[in-house]
C-alpha cells in the first residue's frame, strides 16, 4: 500500500462537508498547517473539528473559522481568537469546551477502543451538567464519553513512506493520540525519508495507524504569545 501523497490538497481530496476532524498540535505548536489551508481552499464547510485551540484570527483553525467552515467546536483552550468569541457570543458557532486533561484522555480512550471512563475533572461545574456521576473511593465521577473522528489530520517533524512517525518536543502533543483516532489518518511531516531510515527505537506513532503521509512546505511555526526580556 503506497501511502505516501504529493502534497496537502491530494492527501485531503476526499475530505467531505460535515466531516468531524481531529487537527493535532498545541497551541500553534505542531499544526498540520498545510492541511488546514488545503481543507480551506477546498471549500467544505459544516465540519465538526476536534482540536485543543482554535488557532489565531489569521492562522491555524482559525482560517477555517474566518470563512466560516467550522459548525461546531470540540478544544480546551480557545483564548486567542477574536473571531471564535464573536462567532460563539453570536451563536453562530456550536463549542463543548472540554478540559484539557479530558481532552487529552478522551482521544486516547477512542484510539484505544475505549467508549467511556470516569474522572473526578469537572465536577461541580457546567462540564458535568447532565452528565452520568458515580462515587468511587468516596469522591464523585462524572462519565466522560471517548472522541473518534472521521479523519485526524496531524503533523509530525519526520516521517518515512511506511508512515512511522517521529515527533519534536511540544509539537508531540495531542499528534501522537490523535493518530490513533481517526478512520483516516493525514499526516505532513517535515522530512519524509525511506522505510528503514529511522531509528526503530525512537519512533512515537507506528506506521499502522498512518494512511496517508506528505511531505509539507513554507512551514511558519508562528508563536502564539511572545515573551521578551529587555
Amino acid at each position: 500500500m503506497n501511502k505516501v501523497f504529493e502534497n496537502a490538497k491530494t492527501a485531503t481530496h476526499d475530505v467531505p462537508s460535515n466531516a468531524t476532524i481531529m487537527l493535532g498540535g498545541f497551541g500553534l505548536c505542531g499544526i498540520p498547517e498545510n492541511s488546514i489551508l488545503a481543507l480551506r481552499d477546498k471549500g467544505v464547510d459544516g465540519l465538526t473539528c476536534i482540536s485543543n485551540n482554535a488557532g489565531v484570527d489569521d492562522f491555524g483553525l482559525g482560517l477555517l473559522l474566518q470563512t466560516r467552515q467550522i459548525k461546531k467546536m470540540i478544544s480546551s483552550y480557545v483564548g486567542e481568537n477574536d473571531e471564535f468569541e464573536r462567532q460563539l457570543l453570536a451563536g453562530e458557532l456550536e463549542v463543548e469546551l472540554t478540559p484539557q486533561g479530558t481532552l487529552a484522555e478522551k482521544i486516547r480512550a477512542g484510539g484505544a477502543g475505549i467508549p467511556a471512563f470516569f474522572t473526578q475533572t469537572g465536577y461541580g461545574t457546567e462540564v458535568a451538567e447532565g452528565k452520568e456521576v458515580r462515587e468511587f473511593k468516596g469522591k464523585p465521577h462524572i462519565l466522560e464519553h471517548s472522541l473518534t473522528a472521521d479523519f485526524a489530520i496531524i503533523k509530525a517533524w519526520k516521517g518515512d513512506t511506511h508512515g512511522n512517525l517521529v515527533f519534536k518536543a511540544t509539537a508531540r502533543n495531542f499528534n501522537a493520540m490523535m493518530a490513533t483516532a481517526g478512520k483516516v489518518t493525514i499526516v505532513e511531516v517535515e522530512e519524509l525519508v525511506e522505510a528503514g531510515a529511522l531509528n526503530a527505537n525512537e519512533i512515537h506513532v507506528p506506521g499502522i495507524f498512518v494512511q496517508r503521509i506528505f511531505k509539507g512546505t513554507n512551514y511558519e511555526k508562528r508563536i502564539e504569545q511572545r515573551t521578551v526580556r529587555n
